[in-house]
């Protein structure tokens, strides 16, 4: 069977294999790679599921798009050496339940995708004997965790863009401490920023000599891994057939995606419940139909989604039939009715996202930190328009709380715990550049690296 082929979310690129796609990162046409079709997961192998470990399941959903591509025994091994962590489901109440992904090496859902994706990519070099610069911009999380996965691995220079007044000293330092092949950039802006310097350095035909990818979930590669952990959910927490709620913390959509991919696949899913900060863009879109970016993006406690422009959403538009360009701008409608049919968003303030963290561990003895907060306050925005019923929920906490200790204290007087790979990250010296949000001092930073 011949490979599974990608198509760019703006139409305007030939279409590539997983491998190319990988190392592309951003289409041509600057758009983002879906699958042409995707590929099936039937009910009793999903059922099968609940008597699998999670690097099992990882494989038997990976493999579906890697067939021809890296062979299977190949796919398992990666696997098998990237979750080696556990995926806690804490019980809040009846059916619902807390899925912490947060006990990976950087203590945050990315290390899920970052981990599996530094695996295939060194696999991929190896085979091409190709080098490459991994670009990322990152909000807070992304960047520590593809940091640590590709830090040492052959072939892979990392450069990290981060914006310096919006991260937290604990997710800046698991960054800013590594060395070797792992450089690292604050940035005088938003995300935002970061992101659009990024994005625009790839279709840049100056840099065409510097063979650039990426590791932002703007990469296929970093979106299929994410997929994975809601078949597990549902493995564990839904009987045969009966279709999940997940309620997800947004800023790039990428963790969204990843749930729509599953569903995609053939995951029963109820509901996706997309709750975002005061960045309410797509809440904004959903109900009205009309897209505004929110330029610059709001600064919020849960500061990992401060996005005022989510590259994904070109995803999910086309997902629905539509077409949204990089900018932003809708070329074709997508289905509407069929989005808020499935979906749900709503934006939660600073003070919303206190008050539910508070909350929630009065009630439950349960510790959120600001995204998984949003993410609980969203699926009681979503219960107070829908009956949940009798269906499993899963609420996804995507950070330890651990990263935001000054915030906690604030609320409930005293400190989480720290884990032990943080800790010693926080007692290294630092080393990172800085610039300006300008493209062109960036574009010569890149120039003067590749030179040397």
């Amino acid at each position: 069977m011949p490979p599974l082929l990608f198509r760019s979310t703006n139409g305007q690129s030939p279409a590539v294999n997983l491998r190319e796609a990988f190392h592309a990162g951003l289409a041509p046409d600057r758009g983002l790679y879906l699958p042409e079709a995707f590929p099936q997961i039937a009910p009793d192998e999903i059922a099968a599921f609940a008597q699998l470990p999670y690097s099992e399941i990882a494989y038997r959903v990976v493999s579906k798009f890697t067939g021809g591509i890296i062979p299977d025994e190949r796919l398992a091994a990666i696997c098998r050496e990237a979750y080696n962590f556990p995926i806690p489901l804490e019980k809040i109440h009846d059916r619902v339940f807390l899925m912490r992904l947060d006990q990976g090496p950087t203590a945050s859902f990315k290390d899920f995708a970052a981990q599996m994706m530094a695996r295939m990519f060194g696999h991929f070099l190896r085979d091409d004997g190709r080098q490459v610069t991994i670009l990322t911009a990152t909000s807070g999380d992304t960047g520590s965790a593809v940091a640590h996965a590709f830090h040492g691995v052959p072939g892979v220079s990392v450069i990290v863009l981060f914006p310096i007044a919006e991260v937290s000293v604990s997710q800046r330092k698991l960054m800013t401490t590594l060395r070797d092949n792992i450089r690292t950039i604050a940035v005088e802006g938003k995300f935002d920023d970061c992101q659009a310097m990024a994005k625009r350095a790839f279709a840049d035909p100056d840099l065409k000599h510097i063979p650039l990818s990426s590791a932002n979930s703007i990469n296929i590669g970093r979106l299929l891994p994410q997929s994975v952990y809601y078949f597990y959910a549902a493995s564990r927490l839904a009987r045969h057939g009966e279709p999940m709620v997940f309620s997800i913390p947004s800023g790039n959509f990428g963790d969204a995606m990843g749930a729509v991919v599953a569903r995609e696949m053939g995951l029963p899913v109820k509901k996706i419940i997309a709750p975002v900060n005061a960045n309410d863009e797509f809440p904004r879109f959903l109900a009205s139909g009309h897209y505004e970016k929110i330029s610059p993006s709001r600064n919020s406690v849960s500061n990992a989604m401060n996005v005022g422009h989510p590259s994904n959403l070109a995803r999910l538009v086309a997902i629905y039939g539509g077409q949204m360009d990089e900018t932003g701008k809708i070329h074709r409608q997508p289905d509407l009715a069929a989005m808020r049919c499935d979906l749900f968003s709503t934006s939660v303030s600073d003070d919303r996202t206190r008050a539910a963290l508070k909350s929630f561990w009065d009630q439950y003895q349960l510790l959120l930190e600001p995204h998984g907060a949003v993410a609980w306050q969203g699926f009681l925005d979503w219960q107070a328009v829908e009956p949940l019923g009798d269906a499993p929920a899963a609420i996804i906490e995507t950070a330890n709380p651990a990263k935001f200790p000054e915030e906690i204290h604030k609320m409930m007087t005293w400190s989480p715990d720290i884990p032990p790979k943080m800790e010693e990250a926080l007692k290294l010296p630092e080393d990172f550049d800085q610039l300006d949000a300008d493209y062109g001092k960036f574009k010569a930073y890149l120039i003067e690296r590749h030179a040397a």
